[in-house]
């Protein structure tokens, strides 16, 4: 069976060093795909000049590489508002128009994301039925070979019951789609395990997950057992997602900096380090960050991917290889089914509810 033809739009000016870690890392990725054609998005005098050079290192096919010139560059401290307003030929913007266009399958960036997700969703809308999209982010577990996905890590910073029952919807379409795990487990991110526990809105998220059949709710889970492997999916709402994805960050940064510092005390400490470097490889590639680099906008009429502003060349490439495999699963497409089916459930019941309430 052929591989389906697929169209990235990368927006190579955005992220903290632009062109220089993003088309060396597109250049992987192309390499890697023989289905697979980048529209880089930017300066075309710059682009032009860059890929020249970074070809001659990494010599690839030039047939399947588009540099589409946008004459703008949104900051990375410039507000969602005005980069909404003022940037409309950004290479942020173009590369998401071109998914709207229907040119390409999905976007790319590393920029600013505040303006992104500002502008991904004046563009491409969201999937009826979704009232707001989140940012779905990929975290490892205690099981080696099983990742756990955490939404919203930053989109909405105040999150409605309805709001977090949604995410989880989503959430559950995309670990089924993209991990092929089969009814995965849904946990909403609480202070304790116990019903009576946290805030308003978390409680009623979670009365309307437990009426969820077609859903794998399997109640509260407590910050310390989030990467334990039980969890498919922890949902929270973008302030709570954002702390936690930048404490872990903050902890492996730690842990790393620690062990490093433990070895180098002596002679016998650093004998010691060489003896145990191939576990210490084992957990440095386990924990890494740039392994899950990547987040998906999820909940848009449209893939759009969110790198790290400071990601380096294999971080980035992650990143579109994250949006690669969206496309070939119809990310966008499963999740609006999935939502419209329940939707129709939602309202059977309500009708069912108002005919009884009648007849009594």
């Amino acid at each position: 069976m052929p591989l389906k033809n697929i169209t990235i739009a990368v927006d190579a000016m955005g992220g903290d060093y632009g062109p220089p870690v993003i088309l060396p890392a597109a250049l992987k990725v192309l390499a890697r795909y023989s289905n697979l054609q980048l529209i880089l998005v930017g300066d075309e005098a710059v682009l032009t000049k860059q890929l020249q050079h970074f070809q001659k290192k990494n010599p690839t096919d030039q047939t399947r590489i588009i540099i589409r010139h946008a004459s703008q560059q949104v900051e990375m401290d410039e507000s969602p508002a005005q980069a909404l307003r003022s940037k409309k030929d950004s290479s942020m913007r173009v590369a998401i128009n071109l998914v709207k266009e229907g040119v390409a399958q999905a976007s790319v960036s590393a920029g600013n994301t505040g303006a992104l997700m500002a502008t991904a969703r004046f563009v491409l809308k969201t999937i009826p039925g979704i009232d707001r999209p989140a940012i779905i982010s990929t975290y490892p577990t205690i099981n080696y070979k099983k990742n756990m996905r955490m939404l919203d890590v930053g989109a909405n910073v105040d999150s409605t019951a309805e709001h977090l029952f949604q995410f989880a919807i989503m959430a559950s379409v995309l670990a089924s789609a993209v991990d092929s795990i089969v009814n995965p487990k849904v946990f909403l991110l609480n202070i304790g395990t116990e019903d009576i526990k946290g805030n308003e809105q978390v409680r009623k998220a979670s009365q309307l997950l437990l009426q969820a059949k077609a859903i794998n709710y399997a109640g509260f889970i407590e910050g310390n057992n989030i990467f334990k492997g039980e969890a498919d999916i922890v949902v929270c709402d973008g302030f709570v997602g954002n702390v936690a994805l930048k404490t872990t960050e903050g902890v492996a940064k730690l842990i790393g900096q620690l062990i490093k510092k433990a070895f180098y005390q002596n002679i016998f400490t650093r004998v010691a380090g060489l003896i145990a470097m191939p576990v210490l490889k084992i957990l440095t590639k386990w924990i890494d960050p740039d392994r899950y680099n990547g987040a998906c906008f999820i909940g848009l009429q449209g893939i759009v991917i969110k790198s790290h502003g400071g990601a380096n060349e294999k971080a980035f490439a992650n990143a579109i290889e994250e949006a690669i495999l969206q496309v070939e699963k119809n990310i966008p497409e499963r999740i609006s089914a999935e939502v419209e089916q329940l939707l129709k459930i939602s309202s059977r019941n309500k009708d069912e509810d108002n005919n009884s309430a009648h007849l009594s």
